[in-house]
């Protein structure tokens, strides 16, 4: 299937929209994702895990691509994140406040899918607009 979408804009799409079992067409199931406030995973299946959490404390959670760079090999991208967090996830907690905040994403691509992918999020900015310390 043709996509004018990189893995990840398609990823990120499937995942805020709640289309979990897309991930498989964008991810080698023995994904690892490195990412910040302890939510790394190992595996497809613990992603998805970790994407519903997300999307149960983070209404409207939505991810805009601002620039993405790509080769057959590696993906590349800077996004804006915006949504309301309602909830607790990664150790932060807020209810109804809503959030704007920088993103980039780099990703190994092999055989087609995402096989390794590193989440870099403005975690003190987040953290400052959900009155955090």
């Amino acid at each position: 299937m043709y996509t004018s979408q990189s893995l990840l804009e398609s990823l990120f799409a499937a995942g805020d929209t709640g289309d979990l079992d897309a991930f498989d067409r964008y991810m080698h199931e023995d994904v690892v994702v490195h990412a910040p406030a302890g939510l790394s995973t190992r595996g497809v299946n613990s992603e998805r895990e970790s994407w519903r959490k997300a999307r149960a404390a983070m209404p409207g959670l939505h991810h805009e691509f601002v620039d993405v760079l790509t080769t057959p090999s590696v993906e590349a991208a800077r996004t804006v994140v915006t949504g309301t967090f309602d909830g607790t996830y990664g150790g932060l907690s807020a209810r109804g406040r809503q959030f704007k905040f920088d993103q980039a994403v780099f990703a190994h691509i092999r055989d087609g899918k995402i096989s390794e992918m590193w989440e870099i999020v403005d975690v003190a900015s987040l953290r400052e607009q959900l009155g955090g310390d």
